[in-house]
């Protein structure tokens, strides 16, 4: 059987959609991954495998084809761990994606440990921004990244701990609480600077990349209460 689930890589900061495809039919059991993966997600086989065995549910004996598209952007990282399960899952019929509204327009993201804890991953945030910019309405991360991704206004975050979480979530048997933004881990602001980069001898391109970086920042759709005080701290300047 045949099951799509969508997750999402990043080319540089920017990131882009990823259509995780998973056909699991008979044959020879073996587990194959395809569409220019990097040895990271190639060894998502292994984790993905043996944290749905821990998590109480039986793995497949047969043939698991994946197919991350589009197929000719190299994939790296270990951010299709959760997709991954989340496709075979629902390949064997464990969950259906018409239990979960909107999930042709969900995207899920988070490493796998051999118990089925689903791990942080890097560059949540930047995930999430170009998501919402694509329509995508809900992300479903792994809870160490709750509080970045919650800085995003309009986007629903469901942070989860294991896999079995995320089962019962898609199932509707389990309903997660919106993470709170705990504004006071980003925004610490000190009028007291004793240096800056005139203090930096060369490294031009460096602060100029700093400046760009900075200059971004602004623009970026970042909650509206928290956006007003980042402008006042820069207005106390």
């Amino acid at each position: 059987m045949l099951s799509i689930v969508k997750s999402m890589s990043l080319e540089g900061i920017n990131g882009y959609l990823v259509e995780i495809q998973i056909d699991v039919s008979g044959g020879l059991p073996s587990f194959d991954i395809v569409g220019l993966p990097d040895i990271r997600v190639k060894e998502a086989r292994e984790r993905v495998r043996t944290a749905i065995k821990n998590s109480g549910i039986d793995f497949p004996s047969r043939k698991i084809v994946v197919n991350l598209a589009p197929a000719d952007k190299r994939k790296e990282g270990t951010f299709f761990d959760l997709p991954i399960a989340i496709g075979i899952l629902k390949a064997i019929g464990e969950i259906s994606s018409i239990e979960l509204k909107n999930f042709e327009s969900t995207i899920f993201l988070g490493e796998l440990s051999l118990d089925g804890q689903i791990k942080g991953i890097n560059g949540v945030l930047p995930i999430c921004i170009e998501a919402m910019q694509l329509g995508i309405t809900r992300v479903v991360i792994p809870k160490e990244n709750r509080v970045e991704a919650s800085i995003i206004e309009g986007l629903e975050i469901v942070a989860v701990e294991n896999l079995r979480e995320v089962i019962s979530y898609v199932k509707g048997n389990l309903k997660l609480d919106v993470p709170v933004l705990e504004k006071e881990i980003f925004y610490q602001h000190k009028n007291d600077y004793k240096v800056d980069f005139s203090e930096v001898k060369g490294q031009e391109n460096a602060k100029r990349a700093l400046e760009i970086a900075a200059a971004r920042f602004s623009q970026l759709p970042f909650n509206s209460e928290v956006q007003a005080q980042e402008k006042q701290c820069f207005q106390k300047d």
